[in-house]
């Protein structure tokens, strides 16, 4: 993979824009409420200054009609000076039509923190083809705007992410997860989200230690660009470790099969070093998906690949950022998953 610029650490006082660059829900009336909860923890909790894109609470209706206002905002952000990180307020499922609109040039001579996951991982890599690293991680209204208060393990990866310079170092996992679904309604606003006790990571195969650089997404998303301008050549999987988590939508289990057989048939599996999963929302296909992983790699001669599975990222509580490009370490003998170096500089 090719060496991506990193951008600045977050200071206390710094200015972040949110932008809503699939699903326009943050500026419809009955869920302004949570937009604001969230805007508030990245101001109380972590220091930030918040900023409202032009078009960020525009509606759902008008940010469905309005792609080229999305990447409008997304542009504006980048180019302003005065604001050091961009956060997306959520999802959605069509976040590429955005593509038209994109000025690659301006993000790349701009290098700033940019953050979000699920179907931001078209954003995510509207980055990489530009150069910069960015970090697939939480957005404003699933986590930020969490019901009664973020999770700790969540501020932490933040924190140490987005804040500090140092190697993150080892990643370890939550000790507790949800995908319990309560709707946004503000009268649900003091509810807590229960959590059931986390297993950890689970090697799924392979030995030893491998190292790599940290690309992928939301699998749904991330394959769907196939073809597109911006999925990554077959050079930008060289030594690299994969993510892949899959959404809310609880892909059944033919399509992940499926999608893993392409990249074998591809060779990106020859490509890549090893393999981190997330956990599935609701642990529903936890099993079945271990399967068809198991088989796929055996059908291309890779049941040695290093493979984690229940990883903390995508659509589960609480969270992991996990930066583009960044090498990384999959310690199959420890069982332990490490960032080994800063996500920001």
């Amino acid at each position: 993979m090719k060496k991506l610029k990193k951008p600045s650490k977050l200071k206390v006082g710094d200015k972040v824009a949110l932008v809503s660059l699939s699903w326009g829900g943050a500026g419809d009336k009955e869920i302004l409420w949570r937009y604001e909860q969230g805007k508030d923890r990245l101001e109380k909790l972590f220091g930030l200054k918040v900023v409202d894109m032009k078009y960020t609470l525009a509606g759902t209706d008008y940010i469905y009609n309005h792609p080229e206002k999305r990447a409008e905002d997304l542009m504006c952000a980048f180019q302003d000076d005065s604001i050091k990180g961009i956060i997306a307020c959520i999802g959605g499922n069509e976040s590429i039509r955005m593509l038209p609109y994109i000025d690659f040039n301006i993000i790349n001579h701009n290098p700033k923190v940019f953050m979000g996951y699920s179907d931001t991982t078209t954003t995510h890599l509207f980055c990489l083809k530009a150069g910069i690293s960015s970090i697939y991680g939480p957005t404003l209204l699933v986590d930020f705007a969490e019901n009664v208060s973020m999770h700790p393990y969540t501020v932490e990866n933040i924190k140490k992410t987005l804040f500090e310079t140092n190697a993150i170092g080892e990643v370890k996992a939550g000790p507790e997860w949800t995908s319990q679904y309560l709707s946004w309604e503000e009268s649900n606003k003091s509810m807590q989200r229960e959590y059931k006790p986390n297993n950890g990571y689970e090697l799924l195969q392979g030995k030893g230690v491998v190292k790599g650089r940290l690309i992928g997404g939301c699998m749904e998303v991330f394959d769907s660009l196939r073809g597109t301008a911006v999925y990554p050549t077959p050079e930008e999987f060289d030594d690299s470790i994969l993510f892949l988590e899959t959404s809310e939508e609880k892909p059944p289990v033919w399509f992940v099969e499926g999608e893993l057989r392409n990249y074998g048939i591809t060779g990106i599996l020859d490509r890549i070093n090893g393999i981190i999963w997330g956990k599935p929302q609701d642990e529903e296909n936890y099993l079945e998906y271990k399967e068809v992983i198991y088989k796929v790699m055996k059908e291309f001669n890779k049941a040695d690949l290093p493979i984690l599975y229940n990883m903390n990222f995508g659509h589960t509580e609480p969270k992991i950022c996990l930066p583009y490009g960044i090498l990384a370490e999959i310690d199959c003998e420890k069982n332990t998953f490490s960032i080994m170096e800063s996500a920001v500089i």
